[in-house]
């Protein structure tokens, strides 16, 4: 009895730790799929006031936000794959247009892309 009792209890065990997933633990905050820094291509300064930042992908346009801190940078695209088209303007620069970035995702969140974009002073 007792040895068919030990038997059940590790059946019982190596089923319970066998079929156990490994459960992803995503975190809360919402994650830019874009983020672009852009500076003056002679001084090599950051540009942020007056510049303006858009991505579109298809029949989707947003001006991303900018957020002035250490390292200013535009961000925008929140959670949200594509494939984007940025375009940097701003009065007294030449506007610059990118190539095709393609934004994917993970089980969790978008894989953010980042962009350094010099604008040429006209």
């Amino acid at each position: 009895m007792m040895k068919t009792l030990y038997l059940c209890s590790i059946f019982l065990f190596l089923s319970c730790t066998f079929n156990k997933t490994d459960e992803i633990q995503c975190t809360e905050e919402a994650r830019a799929a874009l983020n672009i820094t852009v500076k003056n291509a002679v001084t090599n300064q950051p540009l942020g006031e007056g510049i303006i930042v858009k991505a579109t992908d298809g029949n989707y346009t947003e001006t991303l936000e900018f957020f002035d801190a250490n390292n200013p940078v535009f961000s925008g695209a929140w959670e949200r794959e594509g494939t984007y088209i940025v375009t940097v303007s701003g009065v007294g620069y030449i506007t610059f247009i990118s190539e095709s970035i393609t934004v994917t995702a993970d089980e969790c969140h978008v894989i953010p892309q980042q962009l350094q974009v010099s604008l040429q002073p006209e």
